[in-house]
């Protein structure tokens, strides 16, 4: 009998590449990052210096030396908020749309317009 594997379901996300996030919870609750990587397909994220884990890496050839390498391990998308430089304080998002019918993404606490759009 074969192993069920959970089915892949999209979450969707308001966080987007780029934007500066802070962790709500878990190990690096309060450290605030830029988002780097979004894996939309298994709900996570990957932030800029924050939930740093060690891999050991084997050799492979002389250009790549094995040894002990410190990369980013992904985040749950849900242990993190959209950080508002303005409120300096982890936000909710909200929309509207904006003078050329564009969507934009506002900050819930101030009115203020998140990320570089």
């Amino acid at each position: 009998m074969a192993a069920h594997a959970k089915p892949h379901r999209r979450v969707k996300s308001r966080i987007k590449k780029n934007d500066l996030v802070m962790v709500i919870t878990g190990r690096e609750r309060g450290k605030t990052g830029k988002v780097m990587r979004v894996m939309a397909d298994e709900g996570r994220l990957i932030v800029e210096r924050l939930n740093v884990v060690k891999r050991h890496s084997k050799p492979s050839g002389p250009q790549s030396p094995g040894g002990i390498v410190e990369k980013e391990a992904p985040i749950q998308v849900s242990n993190v908020m959209i950080f508002c430089e303005r409120c300096n304080a982890p936000v909710r998002i909200g929309a509207k749309m904006g003078a050329d019918g564009e969507r934009i993404r506002i900050c819930r606490r101030c009115g203020e317009q998140l990320g570089n759009e």
